[in-house]
């Protein structure tokens, strides 16, 4: 079941589902709640300099980190022009803090944000219980265009799905066999945490038949 404005608005006044700073009168939609853009905003690096010389960055999921990108803090009224190809990584102004243990939510970009030429490549999860600014990739998808973008701007938003049954904390925040990745985010640090070792491990090997001998339930 999808909440609609004012089953968002009874969450919110139950202290089920909490934002920081508190939403405005422009973001409650009819089923949605509409997320700002904040005023940190990661580029990714594209080369380092290291005693071999100047090394061009290679982006492996099972090794890199915050430390590929260079992050650009703004203040209020400034604005952010992404070049035609450009891609980053921004975080929202709120925080959002999901208190019940029968709600979820499903992250999207606005169709305004889509028609200016900029691709918000999202459809993210957020769990039970998750806490935290969300991270938001962001494209310039034009050939030729700048596209100038301001902190505050609204930029996604949130579709938030009843559970058929509650979850206990303890459960939401586990997935597969570790601990929520990104539970806890801090738009002021890049959150890129690789998955399990023993994963990494199978995954490095080549070993995916061993891999997938781990029973789903085990």
């Amino acid at each position: 079941m999808i909440l609609t404005r004012h089953d968002i608005e009874k969450c919110i006044t139950d202290k089920k589902l909490i934002f920081t700073p508190p939403l405005d009168r422009y973001q409650n939609q009819p089923h949605a709640v509409d997320l700002r853009l904040g005023t940190i905003f990661y580029i990714s690096k594209t080369w380092k300099i290291t005693d071999k010389g100047r090394e061009i960055l290679t982006v492996d999921v099972t090794e890199s980190d915050g430390e590929n990108y260079e992050k650009i803090i703004l203040k209020p009224g400034q604005y952010f022009d992404l070049a035609p190809g450009e891609a980053i990584i921004a975080s929202t102004l709120e925080k959002v803090e999901m208190l019940s243990d029968d709600l979820m939510g499903v992250l999207y970009p606005r169709s305004s944000i889509n028609r200016r030429g900029l691709s918000v490549d999202l459809t993210g999860i957020i769990d039970a219980f998750y806490s935290g600014n969300l991270m938001i990739p962001i494209l310039n998808k034009t050939a030729h265009q700048v596209i100038r973008i301001y902190p505050g701007e609204r930029i996604c938003q949130i579709l938030f799905h009843r559970l058929n049954q509650p979850l206990k904390k303890e459960e939401a925040l586990i997935h597969g066999k570790v601990a929520a990745k990104y539970h806890e985010c801090d738009g002021k640090n890049l959150a890129s945490k690789k998955d399990a070792k023993e994963e990494i491990e199978y995954l490095k090997s080549g070993n995916l038949e061993a891999l997938k001998a781990h029973k789903f339930d085990s």
